[in-house]
């Protein structure tokens, strides 16, 4: 890309990688791995998070280090819900009973003869999530630290009832959350353990779904964050790539296609998912449970390993502020270091900052572009459009070009310039067309740069 104006007018369509200017620290992964974590322990620090696993997690050889992971976040000032399942604990349990298991549309029938065994095997699966979360954090200097968790009949439940002709016996749905006993709890520094079971006003028992009781649970609580551990792959596109973020509509085409393109589990969970960001929780997790250190690596870094339903919008395009001027620097910098771009002042580009707008992923300015309007000639220059390396494979340079073609026609400008030395092909992709200086305005022929040659590509709006 090319600068070839005294202002910001240039295109950057890839940055370098960000290196930290104090040469002491320059090459100490442990330094740069700490200022990447640091923003995130801050952010999540008094936030209310609920996790749902099921019962496979609990089985599974990895668990020590779900619960240790769990443990960390507590001691990060996390307030942590833990809703488990207990779908194979259950299985076995009747096995050896001699009792026969029955399902219904995906639902364990809960007769009389299975419901003890329910009760029984709920219970030694929460005993056993108590006991390893009361051993602290194992071989780590927090080892021994003192973990409260207390479990209740946080969940009133009613019976499901018969369903197309099935009686579900004692198999039954949310009917509210104690969301109060549940702060009250947290207030006091306690994790909150729920099991898949609910209690009626008339004493009864009731065999709920762990999904069902983790979602309603975050959105009585208007938790800031639930995270939904599954069984299963991970949620992928039709080339074979992570489906890192997902809004709510997509969710629901992905839950409704037919033919179905998603299991049966992994339908559920988006569905879940989709359930609690109506219900006002602003961002869902889906995490697969075998992935070791799913936990951490989903909050602790910019882009997870798992799958973010967001209902407000976890990547943002918006008009700039004076605030993102930091970040647009941090962004652009590495360009002029290359020589790619001018170099600027912060000062000018405090000036021109109502000129931007700017891509921002949780917190973080990704990409920026500016447009110049020449209201005489009714042409405007596209400006500064530049994302950053690591998410350049996305559309997002496309919405923010999008973003200024749709802002210069709210100018009432006709056409639309860009200057730039390296990335010709991608504009003229784009419907862009080979020009002249002599075809620019008459303001910014006189400040074109003749020594960096950058070539000129108009498109008509």
């Amino acid at each position: 890309m090319s600068s070839d104006r005294p202002h910001l007018g240039s295109v950057g369509f890839f940055v370098a990688e960000m290196t930290d200017t104090d040469t002491f620290f320059q090459d100490d992964p442990f330094i740069d791995w700490f200022r990447q974590v640091g923003p995130y322990l801050h952010a999540h620090r008094g936030r209310t998070f609920v996790i749902g696993f099921d019962g496979e997690a609990v089985t599974a050889a990895h668990f020590d280090d779900l619960i240790h992971d769990i443990a960390l976040l507590s001691s990060l000032g996390i307030r942590l819900v833990l809703i488990h399942g207990t779908r194979p604990q259950i299985d076995a349990r009747l096995c050896m009973a001699g009792v026969r298991s029955h399902y219904s549309a995906g639902l364990r029938i809960t007769d009389e003869a299975a419901l003890p065994e329910v009760k029984a095997a709920v219970g030694e699966t929460r005993m056993q999530i108590e006991a390893q979360l009361s051993m602290g954090l194992a071989h780590s200097p927090m080892y021994g630290a003192r973990l409260r968790v207390v479990s209740g009949n946080f969940v009133s439940a009613r019976p499901l009832g018969v369903r197309n002709g099935v009686d579900y016996g004692f198999t039954g749905t949310v009917r509210r959350i104690d969301h109060l006993g549940i702060r009250h709890s947290l207030d006091n520094g306690a994790i909150v353990l729920l099991s898949a079971l609910g209690y009626s006003p008339t004493g009864e028992v009731f065999n709920l779904a762990a999904e069902e009781v983790a979602t309603a649970t975050a959105s009585a609580l208007r938790a800031d964050k639930l995270l939904l551990l599954y069984e299963g792959d991970d949620l992928r596109d039709a080339d074979g790539q992570l489906i890192r973020e997902l809004e709510p509509a997509q969710a629901e085409r992905l839950v409704n296609a037919d033919p179905p393109c998603l299991t049966p589990t992994v339908r559920d969970h988006v569905r879940h998912a989709l359930d609690a960001c109506r219900a006002g929780v602003r961002r869902v997790h889906l995490l697969r449970q075998d992935r070791r250190g799913a936990l951490l690596r989903e909050l602790y870094t910019r882009d997870g390993v798992g799958t973010l339903l967001s209902a407000d919008g976890y990547q943002t395009l918006r008009a700039a502020t004076i605030d993102d001027v930091g970040g647009i620097l941090a962004l652009i910098q590495p360009l002029e270091q290359a020589g790619i771009l001018a170099r600027r002042s912060r000062e000018l580009l405090e000036i021109e900052i109502q000129q931007f707008q700017v891509l921002e992923r949780d917190g973080t300015v990704i990409g920026c572009a500016a447009l110049y309007p020449f209201t005489a000639e009714r042409i405007g220059e596209l400006a500064c459009l530049v994302v950053a390396t690591e998410y350049r494979n996305g559309g997002r340079a496309d919405r923010l070009l999008q973003r200024i073609e749709t802002l210069a026609r709210q100018h009432g400008l006709q056409r639309l310039f860009v200057l730039t030395t390296h990335t010709a092909h991608w504009f003229q992709e784009r419907g862009f067309q080979p020009s002249a200086v002599g075809e620019l305005p008459v303001g910014r022929q006189h400040c074109y740069n003749w020594q960096r040659a950058s070539k000129v590509f108009v498109k008509a709006l």
